[in-house]
C-alpha cells in the first residue's frame, strides 16, 4: 500500500459512515460497488454540502477475496480486503461521497510485544475502484473512537474532547489545525469511547458511557448495593446534545438528551431523521447475585437493545434491564430485584429489537444505498465486537447483524449477515479471536464497509447477484 506524503492533497470524492451486514454462506470471486453512509443518509448527518455521491459502478471491478478475507456472507455477496494492518485500535469509520474512507484510530502503547501505535485518523483511497485502497495517509496524533463528516468538516471524538478538521471535498489531508468543539468530557475509569452523530437539525449528539457495570457502591463486587440515586447519570450513561459548530463547549452547557443508556458506542441517525442506539448491556448477574441467577441465565442476560433515542427518554440503566426471555424491563438486583420484580421499571423505554446478551455492539449504520437487494434498503446493520463473559456457554457475537426497517419500525426479525469473524468457533479468550468487528458504513455506490480491531482490517462488501 502506497503512503501519501502529508503535504500532498489530491482531488477525490467522498463517502460517509458505517453500515454492517450479516453472513451465512461465503462468496468466492468478485463483483462490487461502493459505499455511502456514516450512520445515516448524508442529509441526516449534516453532510449536505458533500451530498454529491459516487455514481453506482459495476461490482465486477472489485476483486473479492476467495473467503471474503476471513468471514462468511449470504449467497450473492462477496468482500474484498479494502485495507489491512491499520493497527489494533482502528475504531469507527466514515466514507466520503467520493469513496475515500476515514478511520479513527485510538492508538496504543503496544501490547504483547507489539510496537506502540499513534492515534489519529487514517485516510484510505481506492483510485481504480477494484475494492482495495492503494493510497493511505495519516494525520493527527490524538487517539479517538468516533468519526463523522459534516460539510467540509471531519469530526473526531476522543476520550475527553471532540475536535474537527477542515477537510475540503476531495482532500485526504485537512487544512490548518484542528478546532476543539467540546472539551472536558469525563472518561475515567472506564467506557471512555465517545461516538458522534448529527441530526437533521444540525445538532451534534454524543454518547458518554458509564464508568461502571451497575453503579454499585463497590463496582462488580458480590452483593454490593447500587447507589440510589445513581450519581453517574448526571454526566454519564446517556446521550448529550451540542451545537455542532460552536467551539469550546462543555458538557455542563449541553442538553442531556436521553439517559439510562449504559454505553451507546453504536449510535446512528436513521432515514427517518430519528436517532437510534444499541447500548452495551450490563454484566455479572451470577457472579454478584448467585441467589437470584444461575450461570445459564447470566450468560444470556440482559439483552443488547436496539432503541429509538427519544428526547427526555429514560432507558432504565442502572435500575433496570431488559430480560430477553420475558421481553420486559425488570428491576436490577442491586436495587432490590430478584429476576422477576418490575417495580420502578414499569415505565422505562422498551427496545425495538432485543439481541442476545453480551454480544457487545460497537457500531451501527442504516443502509441508504440501492445496490443491495430491496430487503436491505432502509434497514440497519449492527457490528458486534464479541463477548468475554458467556461462560459456561460459548462466547458469541463477533458478527454483523441486519434488521429490516419500514416506516421507522423494524419490519422483521434480525438476522446475522456477516459471521465467523472470530473463527469457526469463538475462543474462550476474546483477545484470541481472529477478527472482532467494530464498525460498519455504507458507501456512495451502495457497497458496505466493515472494520475490525484485532489487526485493523477493513472490508468492502458488494452484491454480485
Amino acid at each position: 500500500m502506497r503512503t501519501l506524503p502529508a503535504t500532498r492533497r489530491p482531488g477525490a470524492r467522498r463517502v460517509v459512515l458505517p453500515v454492517a451486514s450479516f453472513a451465512l454462506a461465503a462468496c468466492a470471486s468478485g463483483s462490487s460497488s461502493d459505499t455511502v453512509a456514516a450512520g445515516g443518509p448524508a442529509a441526516a448527518n449534516g453532510s449536505s454540502s458533500r451530498a454529491a455521491s459516487l455514481p453506482a459502478r459495476s461490482a465486477a471491478r472489485v476483486a473479492c477475496a476467495p473467503d471474503n478475507g476471513g468471514f462468511t456472507l449470504p449467497a450473492g455477496f462477496c468482500a474484498s480486503i479494502f485495507a489491512d494492518s491499520l493497527g489494533a485500535n482502528a475504531r469507527q469509520m466514515v466514507v466520503a461521497p467520493n469513496g475515500d474512507v476515514f478511520v479513527a484510530s485510538a492508538g496504543s502503547g503496544g501490547r504483547g510485544g507489539a510496537p506502540a501505535q499513534p492515534g489519529g485518523v487514517v485516510a484510505l483511497r481506492d483510485a481504480d475502484r477494484d475494492g482495495k485502497a492503494e493510497v493511505t495517509t495519516r494525520f493527527g496524533q490524538a487517539g479517538g473512537n468516533g468519526i463523522a463528516l459534516r460539510g467540509d468538516w471531519l469530526y473526531v471524538a476522543m476520550d475527553s474532547a471532540v475536535i474537527r478538521y477542515r477537510l475540503p471535498a476531495g482532500a485526504m489531508q485537512p487544512t490548518g489545525a484542528p478546532e476543539t468543539i467540546i472539551t472536558g468530557l469525563p472518561f475515567q475509569p472506564g467506557h471512555r469511547n465517545k461516538t458522534v452523530a448529527f441530526g437533521r437539525d444540525g445538532a451534534l449528539y454524543l454518547n458518554v458511557g458509564s464508568p461502571s457495570n451497575a453503579c454499585q457502591v463497590a463496582d462488580r463486587q458480590k452483593g454490593s448495593p447500587g447507589k440510589d440515586p445513581c450519581p453517574e447519570l448526571d454526566t454519564r450513561a446517556g446521550i448529550w446534545r451540542f451545537d455542532a459548530d460552536k467551539p469550546g463547549q462543555t458538557q455542563a452547557g449541553a442538553e442531556r438528551f436521553a439517559t439510562g443508556l449504559r454505553n451507546s458506542v453504536a449510535i446512528a441517525v436513521g432515514p427517518d431523521g430519528q436517532l437510534y442506539a444499541v447500548p452495551h448491556g450490563r454484566d455479572n448477574f451470577f457472579q454478584n447475585w448467585p441467589e437470584h441467577y444461575d450461570e445459564e441465565e447470566s450468560a444470556e442476560q440482559p439483552s443488547e437493545e436496539l432503541v429509538r433515542v427519544e428526547r427526555g427518554g429514560d432507558y432504565g440503566w442502572p435500575y433496570c434491564y431488559h430480560d430477553n426471555a420475558k421481553n420486559a424491563k425488570v428491576l436490577a438486583p442491586e436495587y432490590g430485584g430478584d429476576g422477576t420484580k418490575v417495580d420502578r421499571c414499569a415505565g422505562k423505554k422498551m427496545p425495538l429489537v432485543a439481541f442476545p446478551g453480551h454480544w457487545a455492539p460497537n457500531g451501527m449504520a442504516f443502509y441508504t444505498g440501492t445496490a443491495f437487494p430491496a430487503k436491505y434498503r432502509g434497514g440497519v446493520f449492527v457490528a458486534f465486537h464479541g463477548s468475554w463473559n458467556r461462560a459456561p456457554r460459548p462466547q458469541a457475537g463477533f458478527n454483523v447483524a441486519f434488521v429490516p426497517f419500514a416506516n421507522g419500525q423494524p419490519s422483521g426479525r434480525y438476522e446475522v449477515f456477516a459471521d465467523k469473524f472470530a473463527g469457526e468457533t469463538p475462543p474462550a479468550d476474546r483477545n484470541l479471536a481472529r477478527f472482532r468487528p467494530t464498525a460498519v458504513a455504507t458507501g456512495a455506490d451502495g457497497s458496505l464497509y466493515i472494520s475490525e480491531t484485532q489487526k485493523g482490517r477493513v472490508w468492502k462488501v458488494v452484491w454480485k447477484g
